[in-house]
């Protein structure tokens, strides 16, 4: 992230253009109606509330966090459970609930918000391919119109699909798309399944498949095959880490880490406690952190911390369990090292040989970096140069404050960002306990008197 670039100076908005559907363009939709702006969504799918976290169609695939922290609003924690009672879905405060009914959930909030605010909504079911400045606006272009006139945009694109496996062929058994969920049950019954990444995208994926068929087999292998921890029922400690003044470092945070867990088995609490308490803290430390030290962190500690801070419910855990406890899934580490066909059926070399399988599935997670992309929408912007990457090539590079900082280094008047593209300037940016709040935060620049 730049760090010289001056804060952007309020100005107040009326009509704003979000691209982007998901749930971080959903809810900055819904805040802005909340606050009278007219709001255009462009969402490519044509209906708003999916994005990529919440488009399975398998009622198996749960969020990882709990409902009592899942409410879309800031202030107003208990709204996810107020709308599970009045949709007539039983729901405590500890559960999970299935990623598709979130969606639900942000589709009928954004429905109330149009209809009872004072803004205007309009959803546009179209691929957005550049954005162009005009005046002290911006005018979103589809391709198929003149145009969409904004007095500001808010890029809410999420998570990037992943890269393609590498030293794997583009072949119909190589499948892309682990939320395609019709395609992966219609594999056959007693398919063998490379299914590549170990994290909760590859969580779900194996479900999907050992579920529907008690013949099927998975390997799931990742360059360090670690799968995320479980969370436990009933755990209700409040652990408060104690965050040192001066210069932080990786190494330091992660020996901090460490001494704090230990320190709290000794006092019979369990660790995750220490990882959950400091969620708060966790944007605050990455922003003290130098730019080589969060490299360093990169490198050295983010899988160990993801597998623990991004955890799964116990249910989804008991699953994983039973299925290596029949021998029906393997999780390995070195990640995928060759491949060659053999009668149209792939043979994949992994860390403990080769291996004949019926399909591969591409679990391995978003790919951040806008260099590397085939987005058009990106690609605009960047030739445009009203985005650039953000230093690690998380995002794009951005203020703290969601405020896109373009290829000469200042800010963009008017065009922010919400959710993921924001990573490398807040390193927690994915989940919506801290998406909901830049939603809400974003909205209240863009309608400042």
């Amino acid at each position: 992230m730049t760090t010289d670039a001056a804060p952007a100076t309020p100005t107040p908005t009326t009509t704003v253009a979000i691209i982007g559907g998901g749930a971080s363009g959903t809810l900055t939709a819904i805040n802005l109606l909340r606050r009278g702006a007219s709001v255009t969504l462009f969402e490519s799918r044509g209906e708003p509330g999916y994005g990529v976290a919440y488009s399975t169609t398998d009622g198996r695939h749960l969020l990882n966090v709990r409902a009592n922290n899942m409410s879309g609003f800031p202030d107003d924690r208990d709204d996810l459970l107020d709308w599970a009672a009045e949709a007539g879905i039983e729901l405590g405060p500890i559960d999970f609930l299935p990623r598709r009914d979130y969606a639900r959930y942000l589709r009928d909030r954004l429905a109330h918000a149009a209809e009872a605010g004072t803004g205007t909504l309009e959803t546009v079911g179209e691929t957005v391919i550049d954005v162009e400045p005009v005046g002290a606006g911006f005018r979103v272009l589809t391709g198929d119109d003149e145009g969409h006139v904004a007095d500001a945009v808010v890029l809410a694109y999420g998570n990037p699909p992943p890269q393609p496996l590498a030293g794997l062929p583009e072949a119909p058994w190589n499948l892309s798309d682990p939320w395609d969920v019709a395609r992966i049950s219609a594999l056959p019954v007693d398919a063998t399944v490379l299914v590549v990444g170990t994290g909760l995208t590859a969580v779900d994926t194996t479900v999907t498949l050992l579920d529907d068929s008690p013949e099927r087999r998975v390997i799931m292998v990742s360059r360090h095959g670690l799968v995320p921890n479980p969370h436990v029922d009933d755990q209700f400690t409040s652990w408060v880490t104690p965050i040192p003044d001066g210069p932080l470092t990786a190494d330091g945070i992660a020996s901090l880490v460490r001494e704090q867990i230990e320190h709290a088995a000794g006092l019979g609490v369990d660790w995750r406690a220490v990882i959950d308490g400091l969620r708060g803290p966790t944007q605050s430390i990455w922003r003290r952190l130098p730019e080589p030290e969060r490299r360093r962190f990169r490198e050295v500690y983010a899988r160990e911390w993801e597998v623990r801070r991004h955890r799964m419910a116990p249910r989804i855990a008991a699953l994983l369990d039973a299925y290596r406890a029949e021998g029906r899934l393997e999780i390995l580490g070195g990640g995928v090292l060759g491949c060659r066909t053999s009668a149209e059926r792939p043979v994949v070399s992994l860390a403990d040989g080769d291996r004949e399988v019926t399909a591969a599935i591409n679990c391995t997670g978003p790919s951040p970096d806008i260099t590397r992309t085939d987005n058009p929408l990106l690609l605009a912007l960047q030739k445009r140069g009203l985005i650039a990457p953000d230093p690690l090539r998380l995002g794009i590079d951005v203020t703290e404050d969601g405020h896109v900082i373009g290829a000469d280094g200042s800010v963009v008047p008017n065009l922010l960002t919400v959710g993921p593209p924001c990573k490398g300037a807040l390193y927690e940016a994915t989940a919506i306990p801290e998406i909901r709040g830049q939603a809400a935060a974003v909205a209240a620049h863009l309608t400042a008197e």
